[in-house]
């Protein structure tokens, strides 16, 4: 809630949907929300899990464009809504990078999911933009549906498929780290998860009548050990130009 309330871009409207939990949640919110100056909606209920969540904030949504920011995960600059507003003037939706880190630091970083090298084509191999860096008109969304529940883990994945493979709308990539994610949530916590996704993935094909397979998915995991690698040599070098900067600054 505070990398939302830290945005410069102030004109936004920011849903919260809470699944009735237990613990001290919805009084954090009820104490931030007076901060919201009126911003803030929210609702804590029973769900059906993520996307019966996210369809709910949907269909709470009353501004022209939307974008997802999962319980964990936080904006990783005070810029990224004012990007988004700047840059989706002339199309239907927008995405970028997002990392993941393994606790709180920032420096404890395992993945960088970079959306540059994304084309619509790739959507058949598993490939799709980082969903949290991913806003979408709402208008989208009224046209072409919402999340499928009868998805586990990869319901994002069929609504993407959907909305830029099969009803090709206009997207834009923006090189920038919109994202900080940490590790160990639905989708990044281990081998049973990555057997669902694939699962997932292949229902979502067939759903959409599109022609894959096991061996084209298969081509995902081996960039995403490569990504994975490439990140671990480069982490070092990046965290020792921060500390450099840092001192520098200091100086």
């Amino acid at each position: 809630m505070e990398s939302v309330l830290h945005q410069t871009y102030k004109d936004i409207e920011h849903i919260i949907v809470d699944g009735a939990s237990k613990d001290d949640t919805m009084s954090i919110v009820r104490e931030l929300e007076p901060l919201y100056k009126g911003r803030l909606k929210y609702i804590s209920e029973p769900d059906m899990g993520i996307y019966d969540a996210m369809n709910k904030g949907i269909h709470m949504a009353t501004g022209d464009v939307i974008g997802m920011l999962n319980s964990d995960d936080f904006y990783s600059s005070d810029d990224i809504l004012q990007i988004v507003a700047d840059n989706i003037k002339d199309v239907d939706s927008i995405y970028a990078d997002v990392h993941y880190i393994d606790g709180d630091s920032v420096e404890d970083g395992v993945r960088y999911y970079s959306s540059r090298r994304f084309r619509r084509w790739q959507m058949i191999m598993g490939f799709m933009p980082a969903h949290p860096s991913f806003y979408c008109r709402r208008v989208i969304y009224d046209r072409l549906g919402n999340f499928d529940l009868s998805y586990k883990i990869a319901s994002d994945f069929e609504l993407l498929l959907r909305f830029i493979y099969l009803n090709n709308i206009s997207t834009k990539y923006i090189k920038k780290n919109f994202v900080t994610m940490r590790i160990g949530g639905a989708s990044t916590s281990g081998l049973k998860s990555h057997r669902q996704i694939l699962k997932d993935h292949m229902a979502a094909y067939k759903k959409n009548n599109i022609r894959s397979n096991y061996i084209l998915e298969g081509c995902r995991y081996a960039y995403k050990v490569a990504e994975i690698s490439y990140y671990k040599l480069r982490l070092p070098i990046d965290n020792f130009v921060r500390s450099r900067k840092r001192r520098i600054m200091h100086k």
